[in-house]
This record gives C-alpha cells, structure tokens and sequence, in this order.
C-alpha cells in the first residue's frame, strides 16, 4: 500500500475514527493506524465507494456515504454508512479533516 499518497488526501490537523472510542488526531498517528490496520487484515482489505451525499457549503462538505469493506475470506463485504468532512485548501483541493468510516454507529458502541 502506498501510505505517502495516501496521506495527501488528509490535511495537517486531521482525525480518523479508527474504531468508536478511539481517533488518531493528526497524520503521523494516521499513517501509523493505517499501516497497523493493513498489517492486521495483511494487506487483503479492499475498499469501495458505494451510494454518496455531498453536502457542501463554502470550504466544507459534509459526505455521508456507504463504505464497502470486501474482506478475504468473506462472501458479502461490511457495509458501513461513513460520514466525512472535507475542507477546500488555499490551493483549492479537497482535503479530508474527518474521517470517520463507523458513521452514526459510533454512538452504539
């Protein structure tokens, strides 16, 4: 997996819900989350973008989506409804400020 390029689609100050209870706050926990993550599952996740809103207003955009989680060894993969938060940059890209693939689930938890 390619962690660099991944990272550029987050800004500096950043938060990833990697599981209800938990976020990693900034990129450097980010990328160490991912890497531990993609160890766990041994690099077999494969992730994709299913329905998507946008919600979007100025520099934010609020995207409510469902995730697909297609997991090796699994017949279905694991739907999630996410939710995420992008802010337009001075350079006008899209960064990711929250992400947060568990949704409204994380209030279950």
């Amino acid at each position: 997996m390619d962690f660099d390029s991944l990272m550029e689609f987050y800004a500096e100050d950043a938060t990833l819900v990697v599981k209800p209870g938990m976020n990693a706050t900034d990129k450097d926990q980010m990328r160490t989350a991912f890497e531990a993550i993609a160890e766990h599952l041994k690099n077999q996740l494969k992730v994709r973008q299913g329905r998507i809103e946008v919600i979007e207003r100025a520099d934010t955009a609020l995207v409510i989506m469902e995730t697909l989680l297609d997991v090796e060894g699994q017949d279905k993969p694991i739907v999630r409804g996410a939710t995420y938060v992008f802010r337009r940059s001075a350079e006008s890209c899209w960064l990711s400020v929250v992400d947060n693939s568990y949704g409204t689930s994380i209030l279950d938890a």
